[in-house]
């Protein structure tokens, strides 16, 4: 049940625990990932993605903002790190992605300033060079 909280001890075991994450997911969720630069967001993205069925390369969107996975069902993948905080998030196509019959994975979520729509926040903590506490939320989506 959530809220739920583990530690991971490498980079194998956090990709480990994000594929057995992603079996919880249904169509529609929107995860929000919360974590400094290195606490592994894209990793857990790139774990998900994997247990979805999706092959392909999963790199951080920094500079397009988003990647649009082409799989079933479609993965968004947002990296926000250079919005601003009061950037047109519609005009990066959130609300497409949030509105489809897809999973939307958002990294860097601070700037959504408690977007109405997100189903789970992650929140990844540094505790050394291997070890990362994750503690998962689900929220109503309905709910800012």
């Amino acid at each position: 049940m959530l809220p739920f909280e583990i530690t991971t001890k490498s980079e194998e075991e956090t990709l480990q625990w994000a594929k057995t994450f992603a079996k919880t997911l249904k169509i529609g969720d929107a995860i929000a990932f919360y974590g400094n630069l290195g606490a592994g967001k894209t990793l857990i993205t790139r774990g998900i993605c994997q247990a979805l069925n999706y092959s392909g390369t999963v790199c951080s969107p920094t500079y397009t903002i988003l990647h649009e996975y082409p799989n079933d069902p479609p993965i968004f993948h947002l990296d926000l790190y250079r919005l601003e905080s009061n950037s047109d998030l519609e005009e990066v196509g959130l609300s497409h992605c949030l509105e489809s019959n897809g999973i939307t994975l958002i990294e860097w979520a601070e700037r959504l300033e408690n977007r109405i729509g997100i189903t789970h926040t992650v929140h990844i903590e540094i505790l050394n060079d291997n070890y990362r506490k994750i503690i998962v939320q689900e929220k109503n989506p309905e709910q800012p």
